[in-house]
């Protein structure tokens, strides 16, 4: 008798659990923000029930992602050749110079070819003097020492490179 016992509870412990839907409740507050939690809302927030299934991989019918076609042709079809990056920062000076060389340069007060004013200023300072001739800019810095250091712009605001 013992060991139909322990087949028994052998034979429950082995048998697959149904998949059950779990519910969470969504709450929506006056601002119109929307937060999903299992154990209800703030009493100032409105609350709704909403039923949550995660079906497993490969239970039902596939459904796609993106709808298949034939390319666009014509007028929409060369606007949208341009390549565009996302999530790159565009500096207005070609992206010369990375954000961590940016960044390194900054922390270590130097000043490099792709850098624009905007970052010169934070590695440098104000200058104490600024120059234009020919669309090009020129900052004048003199430090506590006498030293001077000058730094070119050319005509899109960049540090220009040494030639």
């Amino acid at each position: 008798m013992h060991g139909l016992h322990c087949a028994a509870v052998c034979a429950i412990l082995l048998c697959p659990t149904p998949l059950l839907a779990s519910s969470v409740f969504r709450c929506e507050d006056a601002n119109g923000h929307i937060t999903f939690t299992q154990q209800g809302c703030p009493t100032e927030q409105d609350q709704y029930l909403q039923d949550a299934y995660n079906p497993t991989p490969g239970s039902g019918k596939p459904v796609p992602l993106a709808k298949t076609g034939k390319p666009a042709r014509g007028k929409a079809a060369e606007n949208s050749s341009a390549l565009v990056v996302v999530g790159e920062r565009q500096d207005g000076c070609g992206n010369r110079i990375t954000g961590r060389e940016r960044r390194d340069a900054i922390i270590k007060q130097q000043v490099r070819s792709g850098m624009t004013q905007a970052d010169v200023e934070s590695t440098l300072g104000t200058p104490q003097r600024t120059s234009s001739q020919n669309g090009q800019t020129r900052y004048h810095y003199r430090d506590r020492q006498g030293n001077s250091r000058n730094v070119s712009f050319d005509e899109d605001g960049c540090v220009k490179g040494k030639r």
